[in-house]
């Protein structure tokens, strides 16, 4: 049964599993598992002692494989649901045995054929036993290219160590000594050999000891399908009944959070008489009847329980987000598309910026702000203000807008600029419905063509992209500055793009799906969730308003960053871009992670590929260059790296990615 219910949370992470040993029983294996409270198990198909060689030598053997029951024994949806196959773990397809060699490359292909018969969704890989496993990826390579549905989940040992000898203590690990390691190398050395194909995923094992946080911190923009959780990672506590390390914890919420499912593994390290929920807080409150045919792991299971029930509740915001994580989406093209009534209802159910919550509209507060700073006391009561706000949608800035001349009693007169005919005739039933028919004037115009009748002292704009500019804000609120008083006010008065290197496993891979150039020179919004950012966001573009200085909007800009050295080498799959915008003030509104506004939804990161993943040795700076470029009818990005290997220019000229003026 699951681990848990915790609003929101669907995910297979949900579901634990135990490791068991090969068992010529296999329904008494599994019920015995599942009455545990188990939901899977990971079983070795083939008995263990299995050589093709002394299949071959035995004269009175007929070429059968001695698997551990037929396939007949569970039904179809037992072996699917509940069953995940592991390969023998003595096969060496990179020894320098050639008998050795042969019979690990036919044991491969059986197995996972058997596997593949009794409709598995996944089989666990043994770990590379060195480096140079290129014989290893080459045979997994053909068989992957020919299975169909079922994942192979490659293990690793979750491990990084200066020497080796730190890490040969551990009794679950069969990792030579002396030297550095890195099992990171491992895997990924694995993956460029199957061509970083999407059926080949990892399964992490969790050892007593964990590297630095950085070094994990990459683990979580590889494709982690399960974590194994050897018995020997667990404490004793003060009543004898067992638990991980502050850390471990820590870890095993991160699997969760990503929809990594855990497997109990190994052998009964603790002699307990209770139950286990005995020694858990009084919160975890589900009851267990303990019966003489409990399993023995059952302790730890209930434990991992515990750390997923006392994990807050995903929020409200974040489940309606669910849906999009992950999943890659064309930016907008506002000025040449007019936006969709669906388009405008997911905007506005941001709660941050069109509803009263925690704390003010940050549209609200920078235009009060801008009001007061615009208009003495003394003056409220005659002056007033003109404010247009260009692009203006259904209405939700002059909503805000007003609620601003409200809260600080000044005067204002509206102009509420909008191209797109159809949102115009929502905001002529709003105007209505509201009583604002003396104060807003609708606008049925693009702004760039509109003559105003008269000069703003406040100009409010959303025009902004998940990149800052990619919505061409510049280029908008360079022709609309021209409505400004000499001495007017831009909302916003700046925003700046940043950018960060990341390993995206599954958005490279879903890129690559496509099979052409065009989508890796193609910038594209998701809302990141498996990815490892790589090190600190840094600048890149910055615009203010108004601009008088006719500069120009064309950008160009060199970064390098340095990934933490404890964090090891790690590949590039592209750079993740947000944005941080001044709306005025110390009015802020913005999506880089450091300093982002809690709970946006209107606005996902941008994602930038690469073409090729770039491989960062550690220690090494990645240089990266970035250009705003423009022309009469369309602006582009171009990016490239220069370090510390050199990528081509991605979307020279704007051939795959532009957006319209």
């Amino acid at each position: 049964m699951p681990l848990g219910q915790r609003a929101g949370d669907k995910s297979e992470s949900r579901y634990c599993g135990v490791e068991t040993e090969y068992h010529d029983d296999m329904p008494h294996l599994l019920t015995h598992s599942l009455s545990g409270g188990f939901d899977f198990i990971v079983a070795p198909l083939v008995d263990p002692s299995y050589r093709p060689s002394s299949m071959r030598n035995d004269v009175g053997s007929c070429s059968v494989l001695p698997v551990a029951a037929s396939d007949l024994v569970l039904s179809p949806s037992q072996w699917s649901s509940h069953v995940v196959g592991k390969i023998s773990s003595w096969i060496d397809l990179d020894s320098d045995n050639e008998e050795v060699r042969l019979g690990s490359e036919i044991t491969l292909k059986q197995e996972i054929a058997w596997a593949s018969h009794l409709s598995l969704q996944a089989c666990i890989l043994p770990p590379p036993r060195q480096a140079a496993c290129g014989n290893y990826a080459r045979c997994v390579n053909q068989i992957l290219q020919g299975t169909s549905n079922m994942q192979l989940w490659l293990r690793i040992p979750l491990e990084k160590s200066e020497s080796m000898e730190d890490c040969s203590a551990d009794a679950n690990s069969d990792l030579p000594a002396g030297g550095m390691f890195d099992s990171w190398e491992w895997w990924n050395s694995f993956r460029l050999l199957c061509e970083h194909h999407s059926q080949l995923s990892v399964a992490l094992d969790i050892l007593s000891s964990l590297p630095s946080n950085n070094s994990i911190g990459r683990w979580f923009g590889e494709p982690v399908r399960a974590a194994f959780v050897h018995t020997n990672s667990f404490l004793t506590n003060a009543r004898g009944y067992p638990c991980l390390s502050k850390r471990h914890q820590k870890l095993i919420t991160g699997f969760f959070n990503h929809s990594i499912q855990i497997v109990i593994s190994g052998n009964v390290r603790h002699n307990i008489s209770g139950d286990i929920i005995e020694a858990l807080p009084a919160n975890n409150d589900e009851s267990h009847e303990v019966t003489p045919s409990r399993h023995s792991l059952k302790p730890y299971l209930d434990y991992v329980a515990y750390i997923y029930q006392r994990m807050d509740p995903l929020p409200e915001q974040e489940r309606f987000e669910l849906g999009y994580r992950d999943f890659l989406q064309s930016p907008l093209q506002p000025l040449m598309d007019n936006l969709e009534a669906q388009t405008y209802e997911t905007f506005e159910k941001d709660i941050v910026k069109y509803t009263q919550c925690y704390f003010q509209l940050q549209y609200q507060r920078a235009v009060s702000k801008a009001l007061i700073d615009r208009v003495p006391d003394e003056n409220a009561s005659t002056a007033i203000m003109v404010l247009m706000v260009v692009g203006a949608g259904r209405g939700p800035l002059v909503r805000a807008s007003l609620q601003a001349a409200e809260e600080t009693g000044r005067k204002l007169k509206v102009y509420a600029v909008e191209k797109n005919p159809n949102a115009v005739i929502t905001l002529h039933s709003l105007v209505k419905l509201e009583g604002w028919e003396g104060i807003v004037t609708i606008i049925s115009s693009d702004m760039r063509c509109w003559n105003a009748p008269e000069k703003a002292d406040i100009l409010v704009s959303e025009l902004l992209g998940s990149f800052g500019d990619n919505e061409l804000s510049p280029e908008c609120l360079d022709g609309a500055q021209r409505f400004l008083k000499p001495d007017g006010i831009s909302i916003p008065s700046s925003y700046t793009s940043f950018i960060q290197p990341v390993t995206a496993t599954k958005l490279y891979n879903d890129v690559k799906s496509h099979k052409d150039l065009a989508h890796f020179e193609t910038a594209y919004v998701v809302k990141l969730h498996r990815i490892a950012r790589l090190a600190p966001s840094q600048p890149v573009f910055t615009f203010a308003h108004p601009e008088y200085s006719k500069k120009g909007n064309e950008r160009y800009k060199k970064l390098l960053f340095e990934i933490p050295p404890d964090s090891g080498s790690a590949l590039v799959h592209g750079f993740a871009g947000y944005f941080d915008a001044t709306l005025y003030k110390d009015v802020h509104l913005g999506i880089e992670p450091s300093m982002a506004t809690p709970n946006m939804f209107s606005w996902f990161p941008i994602f930038f590929p690469l073409r090729k993943p770039l491989y960062v040795p550690k220690g090494s700076l990645v240089e990266v260059h970035f250009w705003r470029c423009t022309a009469s009818t369309k602006v582009w990005y171009e990016w490239c790296v220069t370090s510390p290997s050199t990528s081509p220019i991605h979307n020279s000229n704007g051939r795959s990615y532009w957006v319209g003026l």
